[in-house]
């Protein structure tokens, strides 16, 4: 098979492996000589016009009319000479063969015609009466043309398949690095909106401390100048820890994309919310109300369960874009009408832990193009959400798995680590 798809035109050491095939042919036609039959043993020159035959094919994918021609030009006088006539036909069938699969359908029927003419005339010098081998001949020939033609048709199909399959794969993976530098942007984009709102809120701080300073010198409140003062140094910290997590996963340019899964926080057409897109105030849990409000809407029946306080802006704003994408992606691929999503947020050994789980039939179709996992659109076609909440997940040091879940539907879970207080400082 391999032989058969390769194309023969462009195959590797073709010439050498033609010339072993023409030496075989040729060994093909002495045994056949040796093993007697029908037909006069040929005569010195005949061996040389039979041998001779065999030494075009050496050039047959080179050059596959000229070797045709090359093997008719000694096989022609071979037969006029009334020698063996069955020990040039491998030869000849082998030329047949090459002009069909190389060449164009109207050259493989010229040839076809060209070749039985003179086949007829010379059977018919040689041997009146025999119009049933010359039927028989015809036969061979046409049969050996329609072979080529064929496997010539096979080999452009699968050559077709392949190129598709490639081209495909180069758009899949560059859809992906796509998707994955948008989300990374969309990253930044938040990350800006934390370091505006911290350094807005030390801008307020700092006003407090000298207004306190600057307002009654006399009576001056240190405590007040105490608490302002620390508020900021935590504010600075937060906002510190954040911005190094942050810039680890923006600068690390070897993600790992996988095939056939998906991205696109809230990007992709039908979200649950567009607040993945808005360049308002950072997203967080806070915001997981209006998310399952809008999943609601959208027909699903969605339960919030949120058991976690004081989570940092960075990590809120990871689970908000992780819970975003899992909903739309559950009330788009659920499958049923009266889908259930349940979304859980709690706190658990130093991390916040988020779950989306859906009871929809999407998760028996594809092996995860379903529901909540968003590794596919509403089209069939494989999207790119997995990547995007994994990229979401990473950006804050966590991890995130996406598989059908233990009953049915699929289920989404997240592990994102929260910063330490030592850390921090």
């Amino acid at each position: 098979m391999a032989v058969i798809n390769r194309e023969p035109l462009t195959a590797p050491h073709r010439t050498r492996n033609d010339a072993v095939l023409a030496a075989g042919v040729a060994v093909l036609a002495v045994a056949i000589a040796l093993m007697g039959g029908k037909g006069t043993w040929p005569d010195p020159l005949g061996w040389t016009l039979l041998l001779a035959g065999h030494v075009p094919l050496v050039w047959r994918r080179r050059s596959p009319v000229v070797a045709l021609l090359g093997v008719a030009a000694c096989v022609a006088p071979y037969h006029a000479l009334d020698n063996n006539h069955a020990l040039p036909i491998p030869a000849t069938l082998l030329a047949l063969y090459t002009v069909a699969a190389t060449g164009t359908v109207r050259r493989t029927l010229l040839t076809g015609v060209a070749v039985l003419g003179p086949t007829m005339i010379i059977n018919g010098l040689t041997n009146p009466k025999g119009a049933l081998e010359f039927l028989r001949i015809s036969g061979w020939i046409i049969a050996i043309l329609f072979i080529g033609i064929d496997v010539r048709y096979y080999r452009r199909y699968v050559a077709s398949i392949v190129d598709r399959a490639e081209r495909a794969e180069r758009t899949r993976e560059e859809e992906a690095r796509r998707r994955v530098a948008e989300e990374r942007l969309r990253i930044a984009r938040d990350l800006h909106d934390l370091l505006a709102h911290s350094i807005t809120l030390i801008g307020v701080q700092t006003s407090v401390a000298a207004h306190v300073l600057t307002a009654d010198p006399e009576r001056l409140d240190r405590k007040a100048v105490a608490q302002a003062l620390d508020d900021i140094a935590g504010t600075c910290r937060t906002a510190r820890g954040e911005l190094r997590t942050t810039l680890e996963v923006l600068r690390a340019h070897d993600a790992v994309v996988g095939v056939g899964t998906d991205l696109g926080a809230g990007a992709g057409p039908g979200s649950v919310s567009g607040a993945g897109d808005m360049r308002g105030p950072l997203p967080g849990i806070d915001g997981l109300a209006g998310l399952a409000e809008s999943g609601r809407v959208a027909g699903a029946k969605v339960e919030l369960s949120v058991r976690a306080d004081g989570i940092p802006p960075s990590v809120g704003a990871a689970a908000y874009r992780i819970v975003q994408e899992a909903l739309t992606n559950a009330v788009r691929h659920g499958g049923r009408e009266d889908l259930t999503v349940r979304v859980g947020l709690w706190t658990a050994d130093g991390a916040l832990r988020v779950s989306v789980t859906d009871d929809g039939t999407g998760g028996g179709v594809s092996g995860g193009a379903n529901a909540g996992g968003g590794a596919g659109s509403s089209d069939g076609t494989p999207g790119f959400g997995l990547v995007g909440m994994r990229e979401r997940a990473r950006s804050v040091g966590g991890t995130l798995d996406a598989g059908p879940g233990p009953a049915e539907g699929f289920e989404v879970t997240a592990t994102l680590p929260l910063p330490r207080e030592d850390k921090a400082r």
